[in-house]
């Protein structure tokens, strides 16, 4: 058996999120309490309010914290992974798995890409759109021929052969999926986020957040790392790759069809959340999926691999 462990993006959060994990693990709880930030992230993540949660200035470091706290868990509990990846957002948990970063830094870089990001657009300006069931070529030429002058509209995630999601502002993201509706498409799903993100319209906010990363100091990762951008591991230019993130598009799949090259056959994805375990069985349907989200999922995860099922 060979293990990839994927951390949750943004989106996934939910109030309670990590509650039980504190509750029931003791290196979880102390991971929680070892945070100290500008605001009770242990607060936000067990009572909320949802609306502060939501927020994608807390939201990004409430995610990482709870990420975090259930990757202990699965060391305590033996998993060694072989390699770590993460959606978006979820990238900087692989990176705090790997060693890259400590989670101090982590959690402070987090929290300034989240306000980076939750003031890099004005409020209802731009948007994002699941395109379900579509040629991905099809998809490319409705961006590109939506896309001119100030009207944006590009891919933001490859999320599985079967999911891509664009993004831009409301005129170019229209645009394609009218296009795309002519063509034929039939089912699209607007996402619940503020803004564009993954696309060149966070230009700006890269060049923020390029600063504070070259504020943190790298080391070499302690697992391989798959990175968004290219969708394949990288040792090297973590602070390129992670300005480029924020405005180009994450590679989802490819990264899971990589690991799977190299001989991954089992992902376990942390939660909150179940996203990325859909996505990886939309790509590949012969390897191995877990979700831990909740404490009990940690039990059942270490009992399904001691059966080999």
């Amino acid at each position: 058996m060979k293990v990839a462990v994927l951390f949750a993006g943004q989106g996934s959060q939910y109030v309670g999120m990590g509650k039980d994990f504190y509750e029931q693990s003791k290196v979880s709880q102390e991971v929680y309490d070892s945070i100290s930030m500008d605001f009770d992230v242990k607060r936000v993540c067990f009572e909320g309010p949802m609306e502060t949660l939501n927020n994608t200035a807390y939201t990004q470091s409430c995610i990482l914290a709870t990420s975090m706290a259930i990757y202990q868990t699965l060391l305590e509990k033996g998993i060694q992974p072989k390699y770590v990846a993460g959606l978006s957002l979820g990238e900087y948990s692989a990176l705090c798995a790997a060693h890259v970063f400590s989670l101090k830094d982590g959690l402070e870089i987090v929290r300034k890409r989240g306000l980076i990001m939750a003031n890099a657009l004005p409020a209802g300006s731009s948007k994002m759109i699941a395109v379900m069931n579509a040629d991905i070529s099809l998809i490319e030429q409705a961006c590109q021929e939506a896309s001119h002058g100030e009207t944006i509209c590009t891919i933001a995630n490859y999320n599985a052969p079967s999911q891509i999601v664009i993004t831009g502002n409301n005129a170019g993201v229209d645009k394609a999926a009218s296009i795309l509706k002519e063509k034929g498409v039939r089912r699209m799903i607007p996402l619940k986020v503020s803004g564009a993100f993954h696309s060149p319209l966070l230009e700006e906010a890269s060049q923020q957040l390029e600063e504070v990363l070259e504020s943190i100091e790298m080391d070499v990762p302690s697992i391989p790392v798959v990175f968004n951008v290219t969708g394949k591991e990288e040792q090297s230019h973590f602070v390129e790759l992670l300005t480029r993130q924020i405005k180009s598009p994450v590679k989802f799949y490819p990264s899971i069809e990589y690991m799977i090259a190299q001989g991954v056959d089992t992902f376990i994805e942390i939660g909150p959340g179940h996203t990325l375990s859909g996505l990886v069985k939309k790509t590949n349907k012969n390897v191995k999926v877990y979700t831990v989200d909740h404490y009990e999922d940690v039990e059942n995860l270490m009992e399904a691999i001691q059966n080999g099922k």
